[in-house]
């Protein structure tokens, strides 16, 4: 007996998360995809890494790795080596561990992520 592969597509929306996690100044959406997790991130003027989700992560750098897409608004970034740089709309973004970021301006940062999605603020 042969058995054959079948082709299903998965169409998921962020107006119907699986999980939202919400913290101060910011929020994150995830839906699951077959096996990927997706999340976007929505993140308020003055929402910083360092004040609003390390206390939730109890580490002293963000130790996800992560795989973005950026949608909107500008985020700050400064790496544990002390390298900084900042990120902004249409850019494709990997953040290895060891980051702290922040947002830049009044405007929201709208960020989707596939990578490191999973456990990020999860209490």
């Amino acid at each position: 007996m042969v058995a054959i592969a079948t082709r299903t597509y998965i169409a998921r929306s962020f107006a119907d998360p699986d999980e939202i996690r919400l913290f101060d100044k910011g929020k994150v959406e995830l839906v699951h995809v077959g096996e990927t997790v997706v999340c976007r991130y929505i993140l308020q003027p003055g929402w910083r890494w360092a004040y609003h989700v390390r206390p939730i992560a109890k580490t002293a750098w963000c130790e996800a790795s992560h795989f973005q897409y950026v949608v909107s608004g500008r985020l700050h970034i400064r790496m544990s080596d002390g390298k900084e740089f900042e990120i902004g709309p249409g850019e494709v973004v990997f953040l290895p561990p060891g980051h702290d970021g922040w947002v830049v301006g009044d405007a929201p940062v709208v960020l989707i992520d596939w990578g490191g999605a999973a456990e990020y603020a999860k209490k």
